[in-house]
């Protein structure tokens, strides 16, 4: 007798709200930067991950493009983090932190460092 194949397809999750976004600085927690701080260039909700500026460097075989003028050779680029490994840096007391929300007299939510109660989305 045939058996029938099972399609192997990956769990999706819904992606959630992070607690960091593009422009902000923060600190690696673990991997081969940890202990850098960097700014987030870009943030990946539906992976969970953040991309840092200058951080997470790896080296990237490319095949040259003439119609653009690209050569061909290895590049060296920034890759993707999760977002789990990022703590974000509070620039006013120098530490990193964890945030809490606070709601402003105007109704809107703002993340808040709980070391000195400065407001990031101001």
């Amino acid at each position: 007798m045939l058996q029938m194949r099972r399609s192997r397809k990956k769990a999706q999750h819904e992606p959630y709200a992070l607690h960091v976004k593009t422009g902000d600085t923060v600190l690696v927690l673990s991997g081969k930067d940890k202990g850098k701080t960097g700014v987030i260039q870009r943030v990946f909700m539906d992976r969970s991950k953040v991309l840092v500026e200058g951080l997470n460097k790896i080296k990237k075989a490319t095949r040259p493009n003439p119609m653009v003028g690209e050569r061909g050779g290895i590049v060296e680029m920034s890759a993707p983090l999760a977002a789990a490994k990022v703590m974000l840096y509070c620039l006013q007391c120098s530490k990193p932190t964890r945030i809490h929300y606070e709601t402003l007299s105007s109704g809107s939510k703002t993340r808040v460092c709980k070391h000195c109660n400065a407001q990031f989305d101001a």
